[in-house]
């Protein structure tokens, strides 16, 4: 068998997910709802769970595959710009997607962004931070690329999930349609600025100060080096994409019936989307840091997450909200508010400092443990 028809098989094989999930979205297609109509026999829910949230990883899964093939030709920083605008465009689909089911709370999207900051900058940064030092016992990164993404996720997550709890034009602790609006724009055009410094005139503060053979860049996300050109992983980034679009609003049953059923709270549910979301992206960043011992990678994987989702998914929501004249409520609770301030007070101390530690990961972690605590006892 010459060389190119093996690729070809191979490249078969590594897609099998698509085979999947296309029958998976046929049969969701022709039969609609009624799929998962009935839940009550136990059997029946675990199976409808299981198979729904495997063909939602899976898409995830291979969207974020994708579009790290092409973070590695682009390189960075626009490589990882590209992975995190995919998997801010799987964001905006599971939530909007849920939202739009009968059973879509009104703050739904302020619970899974609120989940993704904390996992993000408490969760992954400190498990990231924790396994790097472990086995590095120091790492490096750019200084000036981490603080310029916090300077832009501390006033956008202040003023989007803070000041509506306080502001009087509208009821509950959301925006006025007004304030949605000029807010929604307002926070897409200073993400427009972030871009044109992070991949234009300041590409070099998201680039490793390490050498280059200080990294060990022959470790590919899946494990080897790829083949294929920009444009097959293009292609197979966009079909992944339109069947998550397919397949998104079923993940909203059983999550909402898990949580019905176990008398659970409501900001579950946000937090299992948020877990979902960032699934492929937390193994992104933890095996840069771990296997690779590249943390700026990690670094802007993470940070680019969070202010992807306070930049893009934040309007987005409040634009679906003003379409179609729903209620988002973003405003938090003075306890999320205390743990939201800590999070970011302790960011911007973590990321003062070119090298990190495991007391910093542990720190972190000490955060997220607290928030997971909070969320089901207050």
């Amino acid at each position: 068998m010459t060389s190119v028809p093996r690729r070809a098989l191979l490249s078969l094989r590594a897609e099998w997910p698509l085979c999947f999930n296309a029958a998976t979205a046929i049969a969701f297609l022709a039969g609609g709802q009624h799929l998962l109509d009935d839940l009550a026999h136990p059997a029946r829910f675990a199976f409808a769970l299981t198979w729904v949230v495997l063909v939602v990883l899976f898409s995830a899964f291979a969207v974020v595959r994708h579009a790290e093939q092409l973070a590695i030709r682009l390189g960075e920083p626009l490589g990882t710009l590209i992975l995190t605008l995919a998997v801010t465009g799987i964001e905006v689909m599971i939530i909007v997607a849920t939202m739009s089911t009968g059973n879509g709370t009104a703050t739904l999207a302020r619970d899974a962004m609120f989940a993704i900051i904390m996992i993000v900058l408490n969760g992954l940064v400190g498990l990231t931070l924790l396994i790097g030092g472990l086995r590095y016992h120091e790492q490096d990164y750019n200084l000036q690329g981490a603080s310029t993404f916090l300077a832009v996720i501390l006033p956008l997550a202040v003023i989007a999930l803070v000041l509506p709890s306080f502001t009087t034009s509208a009821p509950d602790q959301a925006f006025s349609p007004i304030q949605a609006l000029v807010w929604a724009v307002v926070s897409v055009a200073l993400y427009a600025v972030f871009l044109a410094i992070q991949n234009v005139r300041h590409r070099a503060y998201f680039q490793s100060t390490v050498p280059d053979d200080a990294i060990d860049a022959g470790v590919l996300p899946n494990g080897r080096s790829g083949s294929s050109g920009i444009a097959h992983h293009t292609v197979l980034v966009l079909i992944y994409m339109v069947l998550l679009v397919l397949l998104s609003k079923q993940i909203a049953v059983p999550i909402d019936f898990t949580i019905r059923v176990l008398g659970a709270p409501v900001a579950l549910a946000g937090f299992l989307v948020a877990v979902l979301v960032l699934s492929p992206e937390a193994l992104s960043a933890l095996r840069a840091a771990f296997f690779a011992n590249d943390l700026q990678r990690s670094v802007n994987i993470l940070l680019g997450s969070a202010l992807a989702t306070i930049g893009l998914t934040i309007p987005a929501v409040l634009a679906f909200g003003l379409l179609t004249n729903r209620n988002i409520i973003l405003g938090l609770e003075p306890v999320d508010m205390t743990m939201l301030a800590l999070t970011l007070l302790q960011s911007t101390m973590t990321f003062s400092s070119t090298r990190t530690n495991i007391l910093l990961g542990a720190v972190h972690l000490l955060l997220f443990s607290v928030y997971l605590l909070l969320m089901f006892q207050r």
